[in-house]
């Protein structure tokens, strides 16, 4: 026990079990148990320098309760925790304060530990992975290199986002109208070199996996939509310039080709300067410029204004020959198709908006079965205005004319994503080094005819008219770790700070080892030693986070990500709690690389997480989404202080549905706390020692017997679907009950704290040993259920005299009405109300209430 305290002394209970249990390594999980597995997943934090607050807990107190709960059953619990360390705010931090990004982040991770470790949650910390470690980025780093061999990586000139504030490039989600989501920066369009990862080779998949999963239906359909799968046709226009070449346009609808009347190209198009007349030129020079600092969602929105410019150029429809002038508008991007698009405006509201804005012709081609006029018109119908078309239903109509075009060469059908390929560098210098160092075309091929690692194909840069080579280094020079640097800004040319870093820089690489030193000193002998330069950009912050659910079931493996025998023990986790913030891009991040290693062989099954579930949002008091600038955030340490963390624990998962969204109330915890300290009053009196009322040889009596196996059985249910709230109302329920019963056996409140132990461990622990039972109540298992216990014998009937209440009586179950109502006429409290007088009728609501009308 923890201490002698005659009362809850929760401050004194908590930090001995939380002691015990670190000691013992109570939570440890076996790989290659004979138990059968539970591998349990939470998304791991950031550690920031503000630590936990009160909306991390929620999940993972969730987690721990079933986790605790699944050990009891038997079986072997696979329960972990770790930090995805790597990210720009401490990136931030040493710029300002000249501290190395590694001392702030370990500096938080030992402040959210000891956080997380005060909530009392059963994580296995042998188990516990650090993304910043190098024994852990050794292998992102190796998963990286064999992307890049199988032709996964590449690199492109990409328009990106870059702030000159921060210094760094910004994906596309890090832009909020315009300005940066880390510290509301403004940001600007540039072209940078960056490694790109080809998630579109696998969009097919990633969309045929969600029905694999058990995952919230709303997250499969955000997933969707955003690999955003359509087939339709490539249609080939010609140029009224023949030497400018063609343009290649994607649509879903080729059915409607007749109707086209304009056509649209994004700003970015290749083609734009070629296409551009002379007396254009000013105009689409202006508005280029303009659009450049617009993010995709801006230029996207349906409800903005439309804009455009005309080219000065017309294209040549392959369907009937016509003229068609060529636009240039932002609500077309180069990254969709093929930057181009084939506007009919008459089917089409965004298009039908900007042909009305800029007087272009409206040409109908599908007819309203009912015959409305009105347009845009898109919905079903007939082929009207198209030569040779005309009356097929549009289906019909655009497989036809597909097949038409494809005959003549001039199109074909075809499946297009809104998926794009995704971006992998940043321009920072807190993230993991890529592997590969940039070679002259003659030491690429020495390298080549020496190994046989590198891909089929070359992934190549031309700067000034030099061809680049990329040379990944071999798996035995990982992990490949970052330089101490003088300064931590980015370098002015948009590179990151290990731009500067000369010595680390401008290297002689082995080609065979990998090993190097500075291109100042003097060339190594051997003709495996070339001239290089390192990469200087780092992986985003993401790639950590990709796969460190498969580290955790063998961190310490110096050899493999993990050994074979652990990836088929623990599978993949068997649940995944997470917010619902992550639906899209982590989520399909990591369901990216974890198809890659299984094609790869390494992993044996093609889907990372069977079943996940999101967690709702703790708001602060005021009904608002916690921040510092509200100054509503609500620090778990100081309600640990004040109430334990049993309480808070308890009173996280009372709130309501676990995926709900849900308001703080501080007073709210008031009453859980009290619940506690009932369970404590139950089991000791004020002096400390064991409650006479606590009897081996106690009876239940019949109702608070079968209330007692009811709540076995509910809990449990309760927890293995996550319905925490209603699982905690019915011990509450439970207690009630026996708090009023004149004795109370033993094995009855022994069975409470074995219920309770998930969800308030520390209590249920010092409890446990104070009422002498042996071991940990962890080792106690389950209570257990009589299903024959469940049913009824008698039932409690409410008698209504006229409408009015006017007692109960208890009968046997299936008492007829006729019993009843001998049974209320018998009653004391009853019988008054019925003497003297004659009974009309009576009205029977079975089982629960009889009344009678006299």
């Amino acid at each position: 026990m923890a201490t002698n305290c005659k009362d809850y002394d929760f401050l004194q209970i908590e930090p001995y079990w939380q002691s015990f249990w670190e000691k013992s390594k109570s939570f440890r999980a076996e790989n290659g148990s004979t138990k059968p597995k539970y591998y349990i997943l939470d998304m791991f934090p950031y550690p920031s320098g503000a630590g936990l607050h009160i909306g991390h807990p929620e999940g993972y107190t969730a987690t721990d309760i079933l986790a605790r709960y699944k050990r009891a059953r038997g079986l072997n619990v696979l329960h972990p925790i770790g930090w995805d360390a790597f990210g720009l705010p401490a990136e931030q931090h040493a710029v300002k304060t000249g501290t190395h990004p590694a001392t702030n982040t370990q500096n938080n991770i030992v402040n959210f530990r000891r956080q997380i470790k005060a909530l009392g949650f059963s994580y296995d910390w042998d188990r516990e992975v650090d993304t910043t470690d190098p024994t852990y980025f050794r292998w992102t780093q190796w998963i990286f290199l064999q992307l890049f061999r199988r032709g996964l990586a590449y690199v492109d000139e990409r328009p990106v986002w870059w702030c000159p504030e921060l210094r760094t490039v910004l994906a596309n989600e890090e832009v909020i109208d315009g300005r940066s989501e880390v510290g509301n920066f403004p940001v600007e369009r540039r072209n940078l070199r960056q490694w790109v990862l080809r998630i579109t080779a696998y969009a097919e998949q990633l969309l045929d996996g969600l029905k694999q999963v058990d995952w919230p239906d709303s997250t499969k359909r955000m997933q969707e939509a955003w690999i955003g799968r359509s087939e339709g046709a490539e249609v080939v226009f010609g140029l009224e310039d023949p030497s400018l070449g063609k343009l290649k346009v994607f649509t879903t609808r080729p059915d409607t080709l007749f109707g086209c009347t304009y056509m649209v190209l994004a700003p970015e198009h290749p083609l734009v300067p070629q296409l551009t007349t002379p007396a254009q030129q000013p105009l689409v020079d202006a508005y280029r410029k303009k659009t450049a600092n617009k993010s995709d969602l801006e230029r996207t929105d349906l409800a903005k204004e439309k804009s455009g410019v005309f080219s000065g150029s017309y294209a040549i429809n392959p369907i009937n020959n016509s003229r068609v002038p060529i636009w240039i508008a932002d609500y077309v991007l180069m990254g969709y198709g093929t930057g181009a698009i084939m506007a009919v405006p008459a089917h089409d509201e965004r298009d039908f908006e900007f042909a009305r804005q800029f007087q272009l012709p409206i040409t109908r081609v599908i007819e309203a079965p009912d015959g409305s006029p009105e347009l845009p018109y898109a919905g079903d119908g007939k082929v009207v205005n198209s030569p040779g078309y005309d009356g097929l239903a549009w289906p019909e109509a655009k497989k036809k004319i597909t097949a038409d075009l494809a005959a003549r060469g001039l199109g074909k059908g075809t499946v297009n994503y809104k998926l794009r390929d995704w971006l992998f560098s940043r321009q920072r210098y807190w993230g993991e080094p890529f592997p590969v160092v940039w070679v002259s075309e003659t030491d690429y091929r020495h390298a080549a005819s020496v190994r046989t690692d590198l891909p089929a194909e070359p992934v190549t840069f031309t700067e000034n008219g030099q061809v680049h080579y990329a040379l990944p280094l071999p798996d035995a020079a990982l992990p490949l770790v970052l330089p101490d640097v003088k300064s931590y800004l980015p370098s002015g040319t948009g590179e990151s700070p290990l731009a500067n870093e000369t010595a680390w820089l401008e290297i002689w690489l082995n080609v065979v080892t990998g090993a190097s030193v500075p291109a100042s000193a003097p060339r190594p002998s051997g003709n495996e030693w070339i001239r290089g330069r390192r990469e200087t950009n780092t992986m985003p912050q993401w790639a950590g986070s990709c796969w460190y659910y498969l580290r955790y079931l063998d961190p310490q493996n110096p050899r493999a990500i993990a050994s074979p025998e652990a990836l088929k023990y623990w599978d993949v986790p068997d649940l995944y709690v997470g917010g619902a913030e992550h639906a899209v891009l982590h989520l399909l991040y990591a369901r990216f690389w974890h198809k890659v290693l299984f094609d790869l062989g390494i992993v044996p099954q093609n889907e990372p997480f069977r079943r996940l579930f999101h967690q709702g949002i703790i708001l602060g008091e005021d009904g608002q989404k916690m921040s510092k600038s509200r100054g509503n955030v609500v620090n778990p340490d100081d309600i640990i202080r004040k109430y334990g963390a049993d309480s808070l624990r308890l009173y996280l998962m009372f709130l309501g549905p676990l995926e709900a969204m849900k308001p703080w109330n501080p007073q709210g915890i008031e009453g859980v706390h009290r619940f506690l300290r009932k369970v404590w009053r139950e089991c000791l009196t004020e002096e400390g020692t064991i409650n006479p009322r606590l009897s081996a040889a106690g009876q239940l009596s019949a109702d608070t017997e079968r209330l007692l196996h009811e709540t076995i059985r509910k809990v449990g249910e309760d927890i293995e679907g996550l319905r925490f709230n209603t699982a905690i109302s019915q011990m509450m329920i439970l207690l009630n009950a026996l708090q009023k019963e004149t004795a109370l056996p033993r094995p009855a409140i022994l069975d409470v704290l074995r219920l309770l132990a998930p969800f308030a461990p520390h209590l249920a622990e010092e409890l446990w040993a104070r009422l002498g039972e042996s071991g940990s109540i962890m080792s106690a298992g389950w209570p257990t259920f009589d299903p024959a216990k469940l049913v009824a014998t008698s039932i409690t009937i409410v008698i209504q005299v006229n409408g009015k209440h006017r007692g109960e009586v208890t009968a046997p179950v299936g008492a007829s009405e006729s019993d009843l109502l001998a049974l209320a006429s018998a009653n004391p409290k009853v019988s008054p109300h019925l003497a003297d007088k004659a009974v009309k009728r009576t009205i029977y609501v079975k089982g629960r209430l009889l009344n009678i009308l006299v």
